[in-house]
């Protein structure tokens, strides 16, 4: 499946699509998520939609990247290098645990774990446009702080996932098993800043 070449992103109601598909696979889960309800919230014609989406796999696809492209702009522009890394990283952990916990990411989550075995390329994009681009975004930044003196670890790349494994404590879990639904924002914070503890307490100089 090829995406980038079987996607056409122009016309004005491309983004009418994404809307209406993310509005029913958040409500319906992938497999429930029918062409017709999709076409109908989103205020085009089947044909419509087929024109931009052939395969509903790649409709799905398209709607977990770009949530996940908009939560990395956001986090990006809250980054100040300037700062120290305890200040950086506990508004990297923040964004990463709200969205993590949101709706979107719990049910996307869900729809990839229950598609696995037939759709294993739905999970791979969602890794690869989430877990994964959030993994190198910080890893950029950590090569920088550590190029100014800030930290200091042989392996970037792996002290990146190893932050945001710990930003996850006790909070996923919950979230993923539906033990609890809302999470308070000292709760969260409680939980990054244990993690950004320990990451400098590891890292730090």
């Amino acid at each position: 499946m090829n995406q980038s070449a079987s996607i056409l992103r122009k016309g004005r109601k491309f983004h009418q699509v994404l809307a209406g598909a993310r509005e029913v696979f958040m409500a319906d889960g992938f497999e429930g998520a029918s062409v017709d309800d999709i076409a109908r919230a989103a205020g085009v014609s089947k044909a419509t939609l087929y024109t931009y989406f052939p395969d509903k796999r790649l409709l799905f696809t398209e709607v977990a990247q770009t949530e996940c492209a908009r939560l990395a702009e956001t986090a990006t522009a809250q980054i100040d290098d300037r700062r120290p890394p305890r200040d950086v990283l506990m508004v990297v952990g923040r964004q990463l645990v709200r969205f993590l916990l949101s709706d979107f990411a719990q049910q996307v989550f869900r729809i990839c774990v229950a598609e696995r075995e037939r759709f294993p390329e739905l999970g791979r994009a969602f890794y690869a446009s989430g877990p994964e681009m959030g993994q190198k975004r910080l890893a950029e930044y950590l090569t920088c702080a550590a190029g100014r003196g800030e930290l200091a670890m042989d392996d970037v790349a792996f002290a990146a996932e190893q932050f945001l494994e710990l930003c996850k404590v006790r909070l996923w879990a919950r979230a993923v098993f539906g033990i609890q639904d809302d999470f308070t924002a000292e709760e969260i914070d409680e939980v990054v800043g244990h993690a950004v503890d320990m990451f400098l307490a590891r890292y730090g100089v």
